[in-house]
This record gives structure tokens, C-alpha cells and sequence, in this order.
């Protein structure tokens, strides 16, 4: 789930209020009803390097292009989120580094993610290619929504496939915002 934010102490605080305000309002963790997290899961295949290649709109990711999440299981069973995109009004990139945790049991897809202190939000994977390759998710509700995919554009078909899911699941797939990727990340 990408998630960039500018840390200037200005907009940290903003932000900081927004979020309090936010998340206490909307903190649930749980998938949206009718919503079921992959199982089995495999952490150890769905870390590394995701691009995102379309998101519902929210003001933490608007105008960012070359989006990706980088996922990196720790030693405590957390795992390391880091979130990269280029924020065209800045003409900059953006990075936020956040902690998911799993929900339940490590074989289920549904964990919580954190970017800022104790407020967790729900990350869901609802679809995920037996490969690796591609995933649907969702957050703690409908309004919450990505494509990933190991590369930077998905194969031939694989796109109009993961639109019905989410359709199905009463994502309205109309307002996805297919995300450009044409710039070279200078991070590895």
C-alpha cells in the first residue's frame, strides 16, 4: 500500500492532525465485508520490489507517477514497508517508510500497516497471481484500493482481468488511476 509523505514541519504537522483525526474515525484493520484475504500467503515470495500500477485517489499519493513498495520481512516477523514515487507538483521524489505486522496467522494475507506511530490501517491482498507477479488489494474499506505488479506494466489482458475483480468485490473500478512509469527510481 503506498503511502508518501513530505516531512517538513509544517506538513507534518498537518498531516499529523489529519491522520489523528483520520484514522480514529476509520482504524479498522479488518478486511471490508465480503472481502477474503489470500490464503495461503507466502511472505517470502511477495517481499521485494511492487509497482503500483493503479490506486484509487487519496491526498497521501495524489500526483505521484513511478510509484513502488518495497516489502522486507524483519526479524521481529514485522516487515519493513518503504514507498517510493515522484511527485510531479514537487518534481521530487517522496519516500515513507512504514511497519506492517500480520492480523492473525502469517499464512493469511490481511496485515495492518503503520506510517505513522500507533495508527494502523488495514492492507489486504484479495487476489495475487500464483506467481508473484501481480496482486489486488484492498484497505480497510472499498475506497482503499491497488494493482501491483513485479513490473512496471501488466501482461497482456492480466489489467482487464483485475479490473473485474475488483468490480466484483464493489470496487468502482472507474475512478482507478492508472499510474505512469517512465522515470528511473535513483534508489536500487
Amino acid at each position: 500500500m503506498p503511502l508518501l509523505l513530505s516531512w517538513d514541519r509544517p506538513s507534518a504537522l498537518v498531516l499529523s492532525a489529519f491522520l489523528l483525526f483520520a484514522l480514529t474515525g476509520c482504524s479498522s484493520t479488518t478486511p471490508p465485508p465480503g472481502i477474503a484475504a489470500v490464503t495461503p500467503f507466502d511472505l517470502a515470495r511477495y517481499e521485494g520490489r511492487w509497482y503500483e500500477v493503479a490506486r484509487l485517489d487519496h491526498s497521501f499519493e495524489r500526483g505521484m507517477t513511478d510509484v513502488s513498495a518495497t516489502y522486507q520481512r524483519q526479524s521481529d516477523g514485522s516487515v519493513r514497508v518503504v514507498n517510493r514515487g515522484f511527485d510531479t507538483d514537487k518534481n521530487d521524489w517522496r519516500q515513507a517508510e512504514g511497519k506492517a505486522k500480520f492480523i492473525g496467522d502469517a499464512n493469511t494475507a490481511s496485515l495492518k500497516v503503520s506510517f505513522f506511530g500507533p495508527f494502523y490501517g488495514g492492507y489486504h491482498v484479495a487476489a495475487l497471481d500464483a506467481d508473484y507477479q501481480w496482486a489486488l488489494v484492498v484497505g480497510p474499506d472499498r475506497s482503499y484500493c491497488w494493482i501491483l505488479s513485479r513490473t512496471r506494466q501488466l501482461p497482456p489482458g492480466v489489467r482487464e482481468q483485475l479490473t473485474a475483480r475488483a468490480s466484483a468485490l464493489g470496487i468502482d473500478t472507474q475512478a482507478l488511476i492508472w499510474v505512469t512509469h517512465h522515470r528511473t527510481d535513483p534508489q536500487p
